[in-house]
């Protein structure tokens, strides 16, 4: 474990320096985990890629503030996130759904053969209800569930009340 810390260390310090090498080896250890937090956000396959091209290259030009205090590839991921919440309030497609009627249709257990649903099938089904969700109950759900963020973190970068990002996950 200390040897990987160690050369990933020395990764981020080579793309300091604008090693080109260095750069794409750290593009290919986590090019996955930002399109993934961008596509959870913002929904679009296309627009999803543009904001992880655009999340790597604020990256590298903002390296001199990364100190290290916590994981790269979270300080990554909070631009990620940054930049999809940017592109969604740009876009005039961002709001916070606070609709108090909204109910999902609920799935009755008994009409679901758990033992014979394979761990994919089931992850898809789990994707594919999350992608249904309003878009305001979507991004509360990936900041707390994927990203790792607290509820006062969201309302910090949403803008809302941390109870709002209570009620919303709740729900």
């Amino acid at each position: 474990m200390g040897n990987k810390f160690l050369v990933h260390k020395q990764l981020i310090e080579r793309c300091r320096k604008q090693d080109a090498e260095a750069q794409f080896r750290v593009y290919e250890l986590y090019y996955k985990a930002v399109y993934n937090t961008c596509m959870r956000i913002v929904g679009i396959p296309s627009v999803a890629e543009e904001l992880m091209q655009d999340s790597f290259l604020s990256a590298f030009s903002k390296l001199h503030q990364y100190n290290g205090n916590v994981a790269f590839g979270a300080w990554l991921r909070k631009i990620a996130v940054n930049k999809s919440l940017d592109y969604l309030k740009l876009n005039k497609h961002f709001f916070i759904d606070l609709d108090e009627n909204y109910h999902s249709e609920t799935i009755n257990e008994s009409e679901i053969d758990f033992d014979n649903l394979g761990s994919e099938e089931l992850i898809k089904q789990i994707k594919k209800e999350i992608e249904n969700l309003p878009q305001g109950y979507r991004i509360i759900l990936s900041l707390y569930l994927f990203e790792g963020m607290d509820h006062e973190e969201i309302a910090d970068l949403l803008k809302i009340q941390a109870s709002t990002s209570r009620s919303q996950l709740h729900r």
